[in-house]
């Protein structure tokens, strides 16, 4: 006679996860009291510093949202009107707005590829570097982003400037650059200086996140690709650019929305002149120069937007699973 074991009886275990033997589903993983007070201990260390958090950047956001509802102008506040998605309409019907938001497309998607590219090649030659150079060369790829960006925005104007720079004297032998050139007078050679800046800076955090996905690519993966006769690219595109996903999406996710806001370079250099202004800069400029706080605050929920989507379209093309990327190593 067959028996069948009791899942409540003395000495019968199940584990988290697991089918029980009586056919029906569990209803969760079955924490232990360790992890329970482990997990009220994370809240309760974590929880003021989120609620603080949360209050801090939520407030902003919704008092934008207000505002935006409404035609205020500061210099006249006692014609303050509901108009509500009035100020929406305007803007986005507005040829500057389409303008700068192309401006911005184009910043954020040319200097975060060209930094992906760079930084994936720092990272390697951090990863292949001699254990004693390693910590050096590591600080010294770090000193540009521990510059200030408006420290580091001044340095590259003044090395570009027609009066102070020195850039036109090294590169004169370049087609069409002369002591005359002035790089900021036009809008494609300031947005050059301008994107070259944001690369310079920013590269090296790129390099740290995809030094940290390198790290995580087991070496048995690349020896066993190399003893199946696999080339250098093989080995990259198959074995370790698949198992970097997870750091190249936070890379991507971290540096486009930065890139998305920049306004200091831009600010320096040009203040948006040669139609290099920004999203960013525009939103400051109806803000603060106008003082047309209704559409200024359209703006910053448009640009808040168009953030989300962004780090939304990079989860959804990656498809990493970050909580389970680092389960089973």
């Amino acid at each position: 006679m067959s028996t069948v074991a009791n899942p409540n009886a003395p000495g019968t275990e199940t584990t988290a996860g697991q089918r029980p033997p009586s056919g029906r589903r569990s209803a969760g993983p079955v924490l232990s009291d360790r992890a329970r007070s482990e997990r009220k201990l994370g809240w309760m260390l974590a929880g003021p510093a989120f609620v603080i958090m949360l209050l801090v950047t939520m407030y902003p956001i919704l008092q934008a949202l207000y505002d935006s509802m409404f035609s205020f102008r500061l210099t006249a506040p006692d014609e303050k009107s509901f108009v509500f998605l009035g100020n929406y309409a305007t803007v986005l019907t507005d040829p500057v707005f389409l303008r700068d938001l192309w401006v911005t497309v184009l910043i954020t998607i040319i200097t975060v590829l060209v930094e992906l590219v760079l930084g994936f090649a720092l990272a390697l030659v951090m990863n292949n570097a001699i254990r004693n150079t390693r910590g050096l060369l590591r600080t010294a790829i770090l000193v540009p982003y521990g510059i200030i960006t408006v420290v580091s925005a001044f340095a590259w104007f003044y090395a570009f400037d027609i009066t102070t720079g020195y850039v036109n004297n090294w590169f004169s032998w370049v087609p069409g650059i002369g002591p005359d050139f002035n790089w900021f007078s036009s809008q494609w050679p300031a947005l050059f200086v301008i994107m070259a800046s944001e690369i310079w800076k920013t590269t090296p955090f790129i390099s740290l996140l995809l030094l940290s996905g390198l790290a995580q690519v087991p070496s048995e993966y690349t020896e066993a690709a190399k003893v199946d006769g696999a080339t250098w690219w093989q080995r990259m595109s198959r074995v370790i650019l698949p198992n970097m996903k997870a750091a190249i999406m936070v890379a991507v996710v971290f540096r486009a929305l930065d890139a998305f806001r920049i306004f200091d370079n831009i600010f320096i250099m040009t203040q948006g002149q040669y139609g290099t202004e920004t999203l960013s800069l525009l939103a400051y400029r109806t803000s603060i120069g106008r003082l047309e706080i209704g559409l200024g605050s359209a703006v910053s929920v448009i640009l808040f937007v168009c953030v989300l989507l962004i780090a939304f379209i990079a989860i959804k093309v990656f498809k990493v699973d970050l909580a389970g990327s680092g389960k089973g190593r």
